[in-house]
């Protein structure tokens, strides 16, 4: 009788879920795991948490909406706390011989992951899902795509592909195994920290979805993508993305049914062509791997030393400049940030206080509910210029961003 361990990672839907699907189908009996690694809640090199409340919480909320939804399966989720290579050793050792499915992660952290994992001589199946496009179906070897963006998308369109057909939910999900019945638990602390407009959930992933798409938001995506504040101006499709209480290739197909009913035009475009900006972020660590993650990123830039002093000040919203301030602000209240502001707060604390990008990138791990370890990355990488783009930087103008995002002080009232 064959037992399988379903390892929640970033993954957490039943929906367009091949892994859980494939596990579905494999096992004779199967145990759906959560793992709570205490190395992710700690405190960075800088002295802040790496995992702040906002984060916390959605991922709870997630979780806890993912347990549901498997009850009505007439199964459970079990939640289990630990490194996840002691914690699958000690349920191998409890249920005999295992085999662990999961989402393939393609950053350094979570590869290790699976490396210690199968150092105990235990099989680990991956199964790669996060991307809008299926990286057997690209026009190019991943270890040889192009560098440039640009190049990229018009390779991808040349091949005229849109996105891989996602998967519905399991007919059938076996049950626990014997040994673990009436043993799993959600035990998650809420916290009290409620992100705007956001709950977390692929119920709640759905809902948003429906709404955005029953209103014909898409239609206005590209003309009002770059405002900064209220619900609508972008899609808020990241938070639950990032979790994968939802799928991009679920969301891409969706947009390609409203194209079909109401007509593509530049909002509907647009929507895809952020898509693949994700993707192509997803799939850059194939060609560059751990060098992504280096001090340097891909340049031989020096890098630049951190004051503490002046980083507490970028954090805190106590800069010299209010527009700045009134971001940093938002950012730890909501747990949010428009992805213009993103750019903005960015580009000051690397090119006007000098700081180092990566105390600014694990800033925006520890504070965004939607961070996500490739997205988030890559745009800091993109702004240091220290990743692909040839450039070599992004610094912005900040009274210039002001003056044309925020020209009536709107959304300086509000934060500050």
């Amino acid at each position: 009788m064959k037992t399988i361990i379903y390892w929640f990672r970033n993954d957490l839907r039943l929906v367009d879920n091949p892994g859980f699907a494939q596990a579905c189908g494999d096992a004779d009996y199967l145990l759906p795991v959560v793992i709570h690694d205490p190395q992710t809640m700690g405190l960075t090199e800088w002295g802040f948490e790496r995992v702040g409340r906002h984060r916390q919480q959605f991922r709870n909320e997630s979780i806890g909406d993912l347990k549901r939804q498997l009850q009505q399966a007439n199964t459970d989720l079990c939640e289990l706390h630990g490194k996840p290579a002691d914690v699958l050793l000690k349920l191998a050792k409890t249920l005999g011989d295992i085999v662990v499915y999961c989402e393939q992660i393609e950053a350094p952290e979570e590869k290790s992951q699976i490396e210690a994992i199968r150092s105990l001589a235990i099989t680990v199946r991956e199964f790669w899902q996060s991307s809008m496009l299926d990286p057997v179906d690209l026009p190019f070897d991943l270890e040889r795509m192009p560098d440039i963006f640009t190049s990229f998308r018009q390779s991808i369109e040349a091949a005229k592909l849109k996105y891989a057909l996602p998967k519905g939910v399991p007919k059938h999900v076996p049950d626990l195994p014997k040994e673990m019945c009436g043993v799993a638990q959600h035990n998650a602390e809420f916290i009290n920290a409620v992100a705007v407009d956001f709950e977390g959930g692929e119920s709640k992933a759905n809902l948003h979805i429906d709404q955005y798409f029953s209103r014909r938001l898409p239609d206005s995506y590209k003309q009002t993508r770059n405002q900064l504040m209220g619900k609508d101006y972008s899609s808020k499709f990241s938070p639950w993305l990032a979790l994968g209480c939802c799928s991009a290739r679920s969301i891409a197909s969706r947009l390609e049914a409203y194209e079909q009913q109401y007509g593509a035009n530049d909002g509907t475009y647009w929507l895809w062509f952020e898509l693949l900006w994700r993707d192509y972020f997803e799939f850059l660590p194939f060609k560059y791997g751990t060098r992504l993650f280096h001090a340097q990123g891909l340049s031989t830039k020096p890098i630049n030393p951190t004051d503490l002093r002046l980083l507490n000040q970028w954090t805190n919203g106590q800069t010299p400049e209010a527009f700045i301030n009134a971001g940093m602000k938002e950012l730890s209240e909501t747990g949010f940030l428009s992805n213009r502001m993103r750019q903005i707060v960015s580009s000051y604390w690397i090119y006007n206080m000098g700081g180092d990008w990566r105390a600014g990138a694990a800033w925006f791990e520890s504070k965004l509910i939607d961070y996500d370890v490739y997205s988030n990355q890559g745009n800091w990488l993109y702004i240091a210029g220290r990743g692909t783009d040839p450039r070599g930087g992004r610094p912005f103008n900040v009274a210039k961003q002001a003056r044309e995002y925020d020209p009536d002080g709107v959304y300086l009232r509000k934060w500050l």
